[in-house]
């Protein structure tokens, strides 16, 4: 019999980011538990403005062995580059 609760992955916003980055791991009994555990060890200093919890069996991770028939197809996109398109002295930051 398993007494162990489900393992949540837990990832923050933080107030000058745009993106949630993953923070670390917790056990807990449910999503609303998972978030309030989050608050309390991931965010001690209030540095973040948002939480999500994902619980560890919905996530699904390529093999790295895999990476090269993966990753490769987007080599044969040259349009994905923009190394060949030419940008008005307007744009500084680009």
């Amino acid at each position: 019999m398993n007494n162990e609760w489900p393992l949540w992955e837990i990832f923050i916003r933080s107030k000058t980011g745009l993106d949630h980055k993953h923070v670390g791991s917790l056990h807990a009994v449910d999503a609303e538990m998972a978030i309030e555990n989050a608050r309390d060890v991931y965010t001690r200093r209030m540095e973040g403005v948002s939480i999500w919890a994902v619980e560890s069996k919905y996530i699904h991770a390529s093999n790295p062995d895999d990476a090269g028939e993966l990753y490769d197809p987007a080599n044969d996109k040259v349009y994905r580059h923009p190394t060949f398109y030419d940008l008005p002295i307007e744009l500084k930051h680009m």
